[in-house]
């Protein structure tokens, strides 16, 4: 379908340039923008890789990522390795200028392999008045280093000699929560204060997602807004219980913020609250899970707020930065801010109060029969702007890309229950379309200000959620029989009741012991590997129970090894478990993350799998849909593109082009952000499952896509590629 495009707003009117990439997003407001303009459709079929740069640090097991949207100031590109190394190149030739290792910084974890395959999505530049002090703020895992951007080395007046923790100060006692937590996407800079938030456990006793602020130049906390509120704070009263702040964790912001810097004001999106699926001990409305947050940057004030599910059953975190937005709506400019979410809709608000531009219904859903579980009676549906991934999933949408997988399908499919979207989890199992994934995903969408265009990348895969009875002791009182409800409380969700796991991101954990020492399955579940979080809250017998049915080891070597290996005080093998925890009074879980696909691995749904959409904001108006990514071997049968799964975001100029890696094939696209049609791509030596970075460097214009892989069956890659038009 071509439509054409009508400038809404003139480009003058545009707080600022947009001709740098200091910023994750490109810029404070998130909007992924460049006006830069030396590559245009007509000539961006002349691109070439003008440089190559590779760290040499992937995991060889193809397990590691890299996610980073690196950021270019004064000529010198920032970034991140797979192992969490922060780097500057010269942005015009690629050549390497330093590097810092956070395990050569960090001696608690310096000798363990896995400590630093985690994922970072960028890195926050600050800049004293005087331009004479220069820093990275960047995160590793829990930590948050503030490095000289002059040599590379921590700046040793900040916090704790060159970092702070993040796992601390947040105003809950400590051991009372799941001590995990990382930032993965970047915080953001308000003069000298950088806010941040922070990934944690997906479990119920996870740790408090609590948004705090920080100086730039001490690390000294400066001002902290409770996610779950405390006694006398707004929103306490949506908890039926009164001390759930002193329980449950989550409500974070894992996906990135953006700023209004001339109001003062920050946008926080969160996630869901820890026990995605479960929320009979949780009862209430859970503010301020999955809601939009708007903050004073300067002291953390409340300002107002949109939860976007109520209640969250289905882990539908917002799952990206909002995007700050100049409308026009029935002849009159609007400041707004628009979110996008898993379920693929995007929410559109009025920046200063929080109005929605288009009307929002609150629909009834069905109620759960889950015991104890009181699901909240009605979500949110905005009428407007129509939403870029379909919303329903039945057995006429089955696959037609291969019919003798028919009946295989229809044979899955029989075998959940499902209503329609927001069915409560049951037994029975329910579909989860677009998938836990998105829907929209953490890589955010782009939009142009001249024209109030949102162009956002979705894949549209169902996946299953099916709940089962957390397993309990029974008469078996051995360390294995122990140790599986201990898996059923920590482990199952990821890697399944079989423990069969579910593709590369969830691998199988049977016969474990032929890959694993004790000791080495000990070191994985203390400090966690790639995805994988740390269990470091799983103390004593407990521990010692989950490694003897991980290992199938009997009681006696699971004694020995007890005393060897986990150097916590022993305890009887069949005496009591460690103390009473909020995950004790979960009665169920889930079977584990899984994606519907055939016997081929293809997606179970009619394609497309993966489109990218162009969004009128203005008038709520879907304007283009086009697939994005394709498979080889389905290409040489003559099916037309299908689409992959995708992960990171797009960005648009204003050249024309709307420039995406992020799918499964391995390639980088350009688009014509007019009408759909894809001008340009370049197969990369890993997929890119990031957001490209656009900046100009002597009056010459470059893309850059760091090349991670480790997704969906991906290999692993190390290495950023960056691409100019050849000298003239």
């Amino acid at each position: 379908m071509l439509i054409v495009l009508v400038s809404c707003r003139d480009r003058s009117a545009s707080p600022q340039t947009y001709s740098e990439w200091s910023n994750y997003a490109g810029s404070k407001d998130g909007i992924r923008y460049s006006s830069i303009d030396q590559i245009t459709i007509e000539n961006v079929s002349k691109l070439e890789v003008a440089w190559t740069y590779s760290s040499s640090d992937k995991d060889p097991d193809n397990r590691s990522q890299n996610q980073c949207n690196p950021i270019v100031v004064d000529g010198i590109l920032y970034g991140t390795t797979p192992r969490l190394k922060l780097f500057a190149l010269d942005a015009a030739s690629g050549k390497l200028k330093w590097s810092f290792d956070p395990a050569e910084a960090d001696t608690s974890a310096r000798h363990d392999k896995y400590a630093f395959f985690k994922v970072s999505r960028g890195v926050m530049y600050w800049q004293d008045e005087n331009g004479k002090d220069k820093r990275i703020l960047y995160s590793a895992g829990a930590k948050t280093y503030a490095i000289s951007i002059t040599n590379g080395k921590p700046v040793t007046s900040f916090g704790k000699g060159g970092y702070i923790d993040l796992a601390e100060n947040l105003d809950r006692e400590s051991g009372t929560f799941n001590s995990f937590i990382s930032a993965t996407s970047p915080g953001i800079i308000y003069k000298d204060l950088f806010i941040v938030g922070h990934r944690v456990a997906e479990s119920t006793d996870a740790a408090p997602g609590h948004i705090r602020a920080y100086d730039v130049r001490t690390g000294e906390r400066k001002w902290i807004f409770h996610t779950i509120p405390q006694p006398g704070e707004k929103g306490y009263e949506t908890w039926d219980d009164k001390e759930a702040w002193k329980k449950f964790g989550g409500a974070n912001n894992w996906a990135g913020m953006s700023l209004d810097e001339k109001r003062g004001i920050v946008y926080v999106p969160t996630g869901s609250i820890g026990g995605d699926f479960y929320g009979g001990i949780r009862k209430g409305q859970n503010l301020f899970a999955n809601s939009l947050i708007a903050l004073d940057a300067a002291t953390g004030k409340y300002i107002w707020h949109y939860q976007v599910v109520h209640h969250d059953l289905w882990d539908r975190d917002l799952p990206a930065n909002p995007n700050l937005v100049t409308l026009t709506k029935d002849g009159k400019q609007i400041d707004a801010v628009a979110q996008i979410t898993k379920h693929g809709y995007i929410f559109l608000f009025d920046r200063e109060n929080g109005e929605p531009l288009f009307p929002i219904e609150e629909k009834r859903f069905p109620v759960s029969d889950l015991a104890g579980e009181e699901a909240w009676p009605t979500q949110p549906i905005p009428t407007l702007p129509e939403p870029f991934a379909r919303q329903k999933f039945g057995v006429d949408d089955l696959s037609n890309v291969d019919p003798a997988m028919r009946d295989y399908l229809k044979e899955k499919f029989s075998q959940i229950k499902y209503g329609e979207m927001f069915t409560p989890p049951s037994k029975e199992g329910v579909w989860i379309f677009p998938g836990f994934d998105g829907g929209g995903e953490w890589g955010g969408a782009s939009v142009d200000p001249e024209t109030g265009i949102m162009y956002v990348n979705c894949t549209e895969l169902p996946w299953s959620l099916t709940m089962i009875d957390i397993p309990k002791n029974g008469d078996d009182h051995s360390l294995k029989g122990m140790g599986q409800v201990q898996y059923g409380k920590y482990c199952i969700a990821c890697h399944g009741a079989n423990l069969k796991g579910n593709g590369s991101s969830f691998p199988s954990l049977i016969r474990l012991n032929k890959k694993y020492k004790s000791e080495q399955a000990w070191k994985i579940i203390e400090n966690g590997k790639n995805m994988m979080p740390a269990f470091k809250q799983i103390k004593g017998t407990d521990k010692d129970a989950l490694l003897a049915y991980l290992l199938d080891l009997e009681d006696k070597e699971a004694g020995s090894t007890k005393s060897k290996i986990a150097k916590e005080p022993a305890s009887d093998a069949r005496g009591a478990t460690s103390a009473k925890t909020v995950m004790d009074d979960v009665p169920y879980t889930m079977t584990g993350y899984n994606r519907f696909l055939d016997k081929n691995g293809y997606p179970g749904i009619i394609p497309p799998w993966g489109t990218l959409n162009a969004v009128d904001l203005n008038s709520g108006k879907l304007l283009w849909k086009v697939p994005l990514g394709e498979y080889p071997e389905l290409k040489q049968k003559g099916i037309p593109p299908t689409g992959t799964e995708n992960y990171g975001g797009s960005v648009v100029t204003k050249g024309g082009l709307v420039f995406i890696a992020a799918t499964k094939d391995e390639k980088i696209r350009a688009f014509d952000k007019t009408t759909g049609k894809m001008v340009w791509e370049f197969s990369l030596p890993a997929a890119g499952y990031a957001t490209p970075s656009i900046y100009s460097v002597s009056g010459k214009q470059y893309v850059v896509i760091a090349c991670g892989g480790g997704k969906i069956g991906s290999k692993s890659g190390d290495s950023y590629v960056a691409f100019a038009l050849p000298d003239e």
